[in-house]
């Protein structure tokens, strides 16, 4: 496994394997890798013939200066879970080398990018656009991954490419929602829950989970976000900040009183820790 810290020397190295017509599968991060990560990693070798994942926390996504500050950072065992599971190269630049300069780049996508986290992290999705179509250039992937757990940003992220990358051609591509066997979507941010916050996060998908079932049995959008908001309210260590049940492709709130071709997206705080998770009806 081959560790580049300069955009130059990545490009250069890349280029030399295109040469040799070799396909890149690529999956950007945040580094903290777990799982969930590791089954992007899986797709991206099974795809292609080269596999490629950056670690770089990036400060322009973070609304919260305390969010930033605390996300768990630990390259050292990234690198080591990489290399266990057969990736081949590893971007892990500093914020100087992404950001040589202030990005003032504002990317206008409409509505995908302004409900749900657009509303509740004001500047999170165009802070998203600012470094994954850095990446994307850098990397100039047949395939690009990310997982479905986070679900408004794949529909930003395909958004964006769309209306400010047409010469990309390499695909997007999402993946499953990656679970804990007691059904916890597996997220970074989890390392931050204590073993009482832990078992209380297992209630969200729990109540995704039946909302998909009322929702098989023909339960209204009214009944499903009414019963999602009260089962969650039984647990104090929980605090909804959104439920949202919107169209799986537009994410616009769905016409009619059932939900068809949908997706329920949810953002709960369990103590201090944001925790979101979704559900495809």
């Amino acid at each position: 496994m081959e560790i580049f810290k300069e955009i130059d020397s990545l490009k250069q190295r890349l280029q030399k394997l295109r040469s040799q017509s070799k396909t890149v599968g690529f999956v950007p991060t945040m580094g903290a890798l777990h799982q969930g990560h590791m089954s992007l990693v899986e797709q991206a070798n099974k795809d292609n013939d080269i596999t490629v994942v950056s670690i770089f926390v990036n400060p322009t996504q973070f609304n919260n200066k305390e969010d930033l500050e605390k996300y768990p950072r630990d390259p050292d065992a990234d690198f080591a879970l990489l290399e266990k599971n057969s990736c081949d190269i590893v971007f892990a630049p500093s914020v100087e080398e992404m950001y040589p300069e202030p990005d003032t780049r504002v990317f206008s996508l409409g509505k995908v990018a302004e409900v749900m986290e657009g509303k509740y992290r004001p500047g999170h999705f165009n802070g998203v656009c600012q470094v994954v179509s850095k990446l994307l250039a850098i990397v100039e992937p047949d395939r690009a991954y990310f997982g479905q757990k986070d679900y408004q940003q794949i529909a930003v992220v395909k958004a964006m490419v769309r209306k400010y990358m047409p010469d990309f051609e390499g695909e997007i591509v999402s993946c499953p929602i990656k679970r804990e066997a007691d059904g916890l979507a597996l997220s970074s941010r989890n390392v931050h829950l204590s073993p009482e916050q832990r078992q209380s996060a297992l209630l969200i998908s729990k109540t995704l989970f039946e909302a998909k079932k009322m929702s098989d049995k023909g339960a209204s959008q009214k009944q499903i976000r009414e019963f999602i908001k009260q089962n969650i309210a039984t647990d104090a260590n929980l605090c909804l900040e959104y439920v949202e049940i919107a169209d799986s492709d537009t994410l616009l709130p769905i016409p009619g009183d059932k939900p068809k071709n949908a997706v329920i997206c949810i953002t709960v705080y369990d103590g201090k820790t944001r925790l979101i998770d979704n559900i495809l009806l």
